[in-house]
């Protein structure tokens, strides 16, 4: 699932650049930290009502390139590599999730909102659907183009693909792709914003839009069967008693002297955690904690539980 590739030969904009213009459309003319929000209630009421006041849209018209300058820029080099010089994973998820808001934003046309005025959105991830990876290992010295474009929409959510390559001998290859799920929020994070509806262009959109109506079902699905409503199935139950048995002496009639079946490993004695005491230098664009740093944070801690669990080679976090 991609979207056209720009021409060959364009310039594209940093990641860092993106960022810079899209916290001036955001946040509007303060972008510095304040403890005390200004109230932006008066934007409630550029929200529109339903997708009936905003013109539809097609995948093309939410299609952004961006780029990770790590062959120009040392200091850059210096943040994403790993101390065995691969790139860091974290870093480029981290990209990616404020990418896909990236998109969000150039997916939302409002015509009520009057140009130069605020924009009247929050736009937060709510969940990462899918990350698949290529066997290609970015280096850390050369750039990453990042791409990606809204796959499907609701009435206030958005799904965005967003993926990562790197030039090898000429040839773009493919490091990444993931899906991300995202909600519009109003200015006050009190109800849900109004999109703008997806209308496919061609055979290529009207496909990958019935994929996000697809994983959109799945989901509805999962949340059905989610263990705090339904009681676990018979395979669920066999899974589970079979774990336990595994773990008892038969002969003890009173199961309490646990057996460590070999090559195995209690699940208490793999976990780790971490305090993070976090700073207004990882906060999003609406000052709270920015969920590409999370998902790094926890990637990078579940790297370091895994080395220390495993054996054999040691890959990039």
């Amino acid at each position: 699932m991609s979207a056209p590739i720009a021409k060959n030969g364009e310039n594209f904009p940093s990641v860092s650049e993106l960022k810079l213009n899209i916290a001036k459309k955001m946040l509007g003319p303060n972008m510095s930290y304040s403890p005390i929000q200004k109230d932006k209630s008066h934007l409630l009421k550029y929200l529109p009502k339903s997708q009936d006041e905003m013109p539809p849209r097609s995948m093309e018209d939410s299609f952004l390139v961006g780029i990770i300058p790590l062959s120009k820029d040392k200091a850059l080099q210096d943040k994403y590599v790993t101390f065995l010089g691969h790139v860091r994973i974290g870093r480029l998820l981290e990209d990616m999730d404020i990418f896909a808001v990236m998109v969000c934003y150039k997916h939302i046309v409002n015509p009520k909102l009057p140009e130069n005025e605020t924009f009247p959105y929050n736009l937060v991830t709510v969940l990462v659907d899918r990350i698949d990876f290529t066997e290609y290992v970015p280096k850390s010295n050369e750039d990453i183009k990042i791409s990606g474009h809204v796959s499907w929409v609701g009435k206030s959510s958005m799904e965005v693909v967003v993926w990562l390559e790197q030039k090898q001998s000429g040839v773009w290859q493919r490091v990444t792709r993931a899906l991300f799920l995202l909600a519009a929020r109003d200015v006050n994070n009190v109800g849900a914003g109004i999109v703008n509806s997806i209308i496919p262009a061609n055979e290529r959109e009207k496909q990958i839009l019935a994929g996000g109506e697809t994983r959109k079902k799945r989901r509805q699905e999962l949340q059905k069967k989610n263990l705090a409503k339904v009681i676990p199935d018979a395979e669920e139950q066999k899974t589970v008693h079979d774990l336990f048995v595994r773990t008892v002496e038969s002969s003890d009639v009173s199961l309490r002297n646990r057996v460590l079946p070999a090559d195995c490993i209690w699940m208490s004695d793999a976990t780790i955690s971490n305090v993070i005491f976090s700073q207004p230098e990882d906060r999003n664009l609406h000052n709270t904690v920015f969920g590409g740093f999370m998902m790094r944070q926890a990637l990078e801690l579940s790297w370091v539980l895994g080395l220390k669990r495993s054996i054999g080679q040691r890959y990039s976090t």
